[in-house]
């Protein structure tokens, strides 16, 4: 079994070892080499992360605003229904007779229903309008990477 050594390799080994400032003058441009690159890498990293803080601080900002929204919208709905559940029961201990509380808690039915689509309504834009405003900084951000894509 031969193994076929190339001569070239020989060369560069004799032609470094005759001399040596070649030999620390690759090196050198080997380490200004890496530390150029480790340097760049480190730059696309932190204007990563700067890309990222400027996507989440306003999703985060949004999803606080909403979320506040969405319990003081709760918190009213909560309240009125007690108001209008003890108005409901005064209303019936005052009736007098059998028919009139049948027609007490219909209406009050009635109305509670209504109320509860109303509430469900005010939910649904509300989440609705968070989700599109949670949407924008992702959707800008996305855009914004294919533009970037497609000038690559």
């Amino acid at each position: 079994m031969t193994t076929k050594v190339s001569e070239r390799s020989f060369e560069t080994i004799e032609n470094s070892a005759s001399s040596p400032l070649k030999v620390a003058d690759q090196i050198g441009a080997s380490v200004e080499k890496g530390n150029k690159q480790l340097t760049e890498a480190f730059f696309k990293f932190a204007s990563s992360a700067e890309e990222a803080q400027k996507i989440l601080t306003p999703i985060f900002e949004t999803a606080t605003l909403a979320g506040y929204e969405l319990s003081l919208k709760s918190v009213a709905a909560l309240q009125a229904n007690a108001v209008a559940g003890f108005s409901h029961l005064q209303a019936l201990f005052g009736a007098n007779s059998p028919s009139q509380v049948f027609e007490l808690q219909s209406a009050f039915l009635h109305k509670r229903v209504d109320t509860s689509i109303e509430n469900a309504k005010e939910f649904r834009a509300l989440a609705s309008k968070a989700v599109a405003e949670i949407a924008k900084p992702i959707n800008n951000a996305f855009d914004k990477f294919l533009a970037d894509l497609k000038a690559v």
